[in-house]
C-alpha cells in the first residue's frame, strides 16, 4: 500500500513538473502572458486576490523547479544524463527565436554590449531576434530535480548539433566567481568508490573523456590519477558540522562541474531538521 502511495505521489510530482516546464517554454515562444491568466491572478480593483502574494518572498516559493546547463554538444550531454546517469526525458522543444525570446533571455547582456559600445556577439550574445541563431532545450527528470539542457546554435545547424554558437570555456575551475556545479545525491546503501569507478568506465566507453573524478590523494598527472587506489575516490568528512558527508568532484562530458554526494549520520539529520523548520515557517 505504501509503495502505491509513493508511486502515485511521484507520478503526480512529475506531471506538475511537466506542466510547469511546458508553461515556461510556451511563455518564451509566445513572448507574452495569457490575458486570462492575468485576470485570474487579480481581484477587484486590480489587487492580488491571493493572500500569499503579501507573504515574504521565501514563502511564495515551492522549491527549485530545475537547473539549466548550456552545452556545446546536445546529443553528447543528453546521452550522459539519460543513458549514463539514468535521467528520464520530460520533453524537448526548440528552434526558439524572435524578439520576445531575445528580450526575455538576453536583454541585460545587450545593455552591457551597448554600454561597452561593442558588438553583442563579442561578449557571447546570440542574435535570436533575427533568427540567425536558435535555442533548443531538453528537460530531464531525476528523482527530486529537473535538469534543463540548453544549446544555442547557428540557424543552419540541425537540432542536437555538436556545434554550438559560442566556444566553450575551457579548464573551468570551481574557484571562479559565479561558477556553479550540479550535485547528484547517491543512495545511502551504494558503494561510493565503486560508483565512481563505474561512472568513469562507462563514460570512457562512450568516448566522454572529460568525465574524470578527482582523488583524495595528490596526483600530478593523468596516469597518477588513474593509478590511485579505488579507496581514494571518496572524501569522507568527519568534522562537524559536515560529519557524514561523502563526496567527490568530477567533470561532466561538456566540462561542466559535477559533484556526487552521500549525506549520512549527523549531516543528514541537520538537513532534515532544517527542512522541517522551513516547512513549519512557510505554512504559518
Amino acid at each position: 500500500m505504501t509503495d502505491d502511495i509513493d508511486n502515485a505521489t511521484a507520478i503526480e510530482r512529475r506531471t506538475m513538473l511537466r506542466v510547469a516546464g511546458a508553461a515556461v517554454i510556451t511563455g518564451l515562444a509566445a513572448g507574452s502572458t495569457s490575458p486570462g491568466g492575468t485576470a485570474a491572478a487579480q481581484g477587484a480593483g486590480g489587487t492580488p486576490a491571493n493572500a500569499r502574494d503579501d507573504a515574504p518572498l521565501g514563502a511564495r516559493l515551492q522549491g527549485v523547479q530545475h537547473f539549466g546547463l548550456t552545452v556545446q554538444n546536445m546529443e553528447r550531454a543528453y546521452q550522459f544524463y539519460t543513458e549514463v546517469l539514468g535521467g528520464t526525458e520530460v520533453f524537448r522543444h526548440g528552434d526558439f527565436h524572435g524578439d520576445g525570446v531575445q528580450n526575455t533571455l538576453l536583454a541585460d547582456q545587450e545593455i552591457e554590449a551597448n554600454t561597452r559600445s561593442v558588438n553583442p556577439r563579442t561578449i557571447g550574445v546570440p542574435d535570436l531576434r533575427s533568427g540567425a541563431q536558435r535555442l533548443d532545450v531538453r528537460f530531464i527528470q531525476f528523482d527530486n530535480m529537473v535538469l534543463e539542457l540548453l544549446q544555442y546554435r547557428e540557424a543552419d545547424q540541425p537540432m542536437g548539433s555538436a556545434v554550438s554558437f559560442a566556444e566553450p570555456v575551457q579548464h573551468m575551475s570551481p574557484a571562479f566567481p559565479r561558477m556553479m556545479h550540479i550535485c547528484f545525491y547517491v543512495r545511502d546503501d551504494v558503494d561510493f568508490n565503486k560508483f565512481i569507478a563505474d561512472l568513469e568506465t562507462e563514460s570512457a566507453r562512450r568516448g566522454m573523456t572529460q568525465v574524470r573524478a578527482n582523488r583524495t590523494v595528490r596526483v600530478r598527472t593523468e596516469a597518477e590519477r588513474k593509478a590511485a587506489p579505488r579507496s581514494a575516490n571518496t572524501n569522507r568528512v568527519t568534522e562537524a558540522p559536515s560529519d557524514g558527508w561523502e563526496l567527490i568532484y568530477c567533470k561532466g562530458p561538456e566540462g561542466e562541474q559535477l559533484e556526487f554526494v552521500k549525506a549520512l549520520g549527523p549531516v543528514k539529520q541537520r538537513f532534515s531538521e532544517a527542512l522541517a523548520k522551513r516547512q513549519q515557517t512557510i505554512t504559518r
